[in-house]
């Protein structure tokens, strides 16, 4: 009885292929929006909004505030001199309201098909629960999902999805502590090694020429023909830019 107390011209639909909300989406594609006429009840507040309607000039602007909507010839077209609330919720047309707002794109009252309720499953659906925006509930999913993610990785939750994101940071952590202890293995080698090169080199920049050996000076000496080369690739580029106009 609850489903047919909005009812105006009640119908039943059954259907074993369609969820609640499949059903209520297929319906609502059947509303349109119409003229209001006298005596139809405004079904929510109807605003006019500030704008350019885009029509000449002409007895239109007298129609316009003669229903209370501030209407103005600028620019040589009619245009809606502020935001204005036209009807509350509930209240009802008048007059030539209805049609006035239609010239401006305003058709509050809904016809087609409207759902009043679903029973599935021995639960009852109303239309608000049914009105979802799909893509803004796509989008809370996949936030939800990866602040899930998140969490669990942070708190180190064990799962198919999050192992091997936990043992790759679990990695490179290890990775980190080795190479601050000096720990050599087969992966920490090669940084190491490299460390110990690259601090070598610094300390023997720092020395007379006279007390390197041959080894060491031919390196000294490729790496300072190495950052020479460099400096002259980055001259060469910056004299061949095009100059600004």
């Amino acid at each position: 009885e609850k489903l047919y107390e909005s009812a105006v011209q009640p119908a039943l639909v059954s259907t074993s292929e369609m969820n609640s909300f499949t059903l209520f989406t297929e319906l609502k594609k059947t509303e349109a929006g119409r003229a209001a006429k006298p005596g139809d009840v405004a079904p929510h507040q109807i605003v006019v909004e500030k704008q350019d309607t885009g029509m000449p000039p002409g007895p239109i602007v007298g129609d316009l505030n003669s229903v209370g909507i501030p209407a103005k010839i600028m620019g040589g077209s009619v245009q809606i001199q502020k935001r204005t609330v036209i009807l509350e919720e509930g209240e009802v047309f008048e007059g030539d309201l209805g049609m006035m707002l239609s010239k401006i794109g305003i058709n509050p009252m809904v016809t087609g098909l409207r759902l009043c309720g679903t029973l599935e499953g021995g639960t009852l659906f109303e239309p608000a629960t049914l009105d979802i925006d799909y893509e803004q509930f796509e989008q809370d999913l996949i936030g939800m999902a990866a602040g899930a993610f998140n969490l669990a990785c942070n708190i180190t939750w064990f799962t198919p999805q999050t192992m091997p994101t936990i043992l790759s940071k679990a990695s490179g952590e290890a990775l980190a502590v080795a190479m601050e202890a000096a720990i050599a293995t087969a992966e920490t080698l090669p940084h190491l090694v490299a460390r110990a090169h690259a601090s070598a080199l610094g300390v023997a920049g720092m020395l007379s020429p006279d007390a390197l050996d041959d080894d060491l000076a031919a390196m000294m000496g490729a790496a300072a023909s190495a950052a020479a080369s460099a400096a002259a690739a980055v001259d060469t580029s910056a004299s061949e830019a095009p100059a600004e106009a």
